[in-house]
């Protein structure tokens, strides 16, 4: 099967959401939260995320983390959630509040799992009290989400994106085992895999002509993450957007959806005049009201 059959597999299976210009959605995807090893890139840019996450939670957002969200081929689920307990304890805000929406990609393809999920995302043990607490208590990871505008009733697709990339995909579980034996201790060194999309620039413009295609067909907006690399469509251009990732250095990016409008963000740690370290947000793209974006 390929990337457009998938694709639409997944959106004919898709939760949906109505949305209207008083919503708000942040979307971060590829964050591939590790265990705080050498290999473990999240890690660099964890505070930055953090901040992030509570101007989000402040403002009244809900957060979407749009596949890859924890590094499962690499690490088990338990050594991430101890290296990341502020992260978790973030989140959960999110969840208890009824604001999180957690897609799976392939590299956390394992919350396809009900039994996974309730196992390991539904508790913590806190070992000073020796209690085991909620985390993301009733947590049901989606594949795809569909949010449907109620004044156009336009429809923006989210999906990891992965689907139909073969060895991401279908051949997953090799992929997997080859990097989790081999190229993740590769990684320290800052080599990567050359099977993954990330700095294979011929395998990005498949995917995304992949992505344009289904667009094409199907006259809906597509989100995804997958690649890595942020996308804002410009004029005339077919409405794909990708939210980049939170692994680049010093930098994360997302979408974020709010007053009927879309727009591409990043995040960065960088030094004041006195030399302060401070999170800033940047708009990179944007914001374009979402009906800008009707191809139908």
């Amino acid at each position: 099967m390929n990337t457009v059959k998938l694709l639409t597999k997944a959106y004919q299976n898709a939760k949906i959401e109505t949305i209207d210009e008083k919503s708000k959605y942040i979307i971060f995807s590829d964050c591939h939260r590790g265990n705080g090893s050498m290999s473990d890139e999240f890690s660099r840019n964890e505070n930055t995320y953090l901040y992030a996450l509570k101007h989000y939670f402040d403002q009244g957002y809900t957060y979407i983390e749009a596949g890859d969200g924890d590094e499962l081929w690499e690490h088990k689920f338990g050594h991430i959630k101890k290296a990341h307990a502020g992260v978790f304890s973030r989140i959960r805000k999110f969840h208890e509040d009824g604001r999180l929406i957690m897609l799976f990609g392939n590299h956390n393809i394992f919350l396809k799992n009900e039994n996974y999920v309730r196992k390991n995302y539904e508790t913590f043990y806190d070992h000073y009290y020796e209690v085991q607490n909620n985390l993301l208590k009733g947590i049901k990871p989606q594949e795809a989400l569909r949010l449907k505008v109620q004044k156009t009733e336009q429809e923006i697709f989210i999906v990891h994106g992965h689907q139909g990339d073969f060895l991401n995909d279908q051949f997953w579980v090799f992929a997997m085992f080859s990097l989790k034996y081999f190229w993740r201790f590769l990684h320290s060194f800052g080599i990567r895999n050359p099977a993954s999309p990330v700095k294979n620039v011929h395998k990005q413009h498949k995917i995304e002509k992949n992505y344009n295609k289904w667009i094409e067909e199907n006259k809906t907006m597509l989100l995804c993450g997958h690649t890595h690399r942020v996308k804002y469509p410009k004029q005339g251009q077919l409405p794909y957007f990708n939210t980049g990732c939170c692994v680049y250095p010093r930098r994360i990016t997302g979408i974020e959806i709010a007053d009927g409008k879309i727009l591409l963000v990043q995040w960065r740690t960088v030094p004041d005049h006195d030399g302060i370290l401070r999170v800033q947000r940047k708009i990179l793209r944007g914001p374009e009201p979402i009906e800008k974006f009707d191809i139908r």
